[in-house]
């Protein structure tokens, strides 16, 4: 091991750290994440490469359509604390989110509600109401 490498190992730590407790506010509710200015499909996996489970096609195709508004909401799976995803649209960068009937349910119901014309605070009530605890 380096001697920089217990350093580097202590601020990824951290870095987790602190990712863990932005996710909840004092109240428990959830903080959903600010969408990033930009932000594409471009690491969203293919349809190729999406695994054939049920309702994985239509979350992923859900991610690709509509990555701004998936990145701005907190997936409630946990997996930002498990697996250090910053939002629901991490969940379909890897097989995880074909995996996961949490991210595809939400994944789903927040496109429906997007071509429905709702905002973002509105998806994100919609989410916190089926999904929060």
């Amino acid at each position: 091991m380096t001697p920089k490498a217990p350093w580097i190992i202590a601020g990824l730590a951290g870095a987790v750290a602190v990712a863990l407790l932005a996710t909840r506010r004092a109240d428990g509710r959830v903080v959903h994440p600010d969408p990033r200015p930009g932000v594409t499909a471009e690491r969203v996996l293919p349809p190729s490469m999406v695994l054939n489970a049920a309702g994985a096609a239509e979350a992923y195709a859900a991610a690709r359509r509509a990555p701004q508004v998936l990145d701005g909401v907190h997936c409630y799976c946990e997996c930002a604390r498990n697996f250090g995803h910053r939002s629901l649209l991490t969940c379909f960068e890897s097989d995880h989110g074909a995996r996961c009937d949490i991210c595809k349910g939400e994944a789903i119901l927040a496109m429906r509600l997007a071509s429905q014309g709702s905002s973002l605070d509105e998806i994100r009530r919609a989410i916190d109401q089926r999904y929060g605890s």
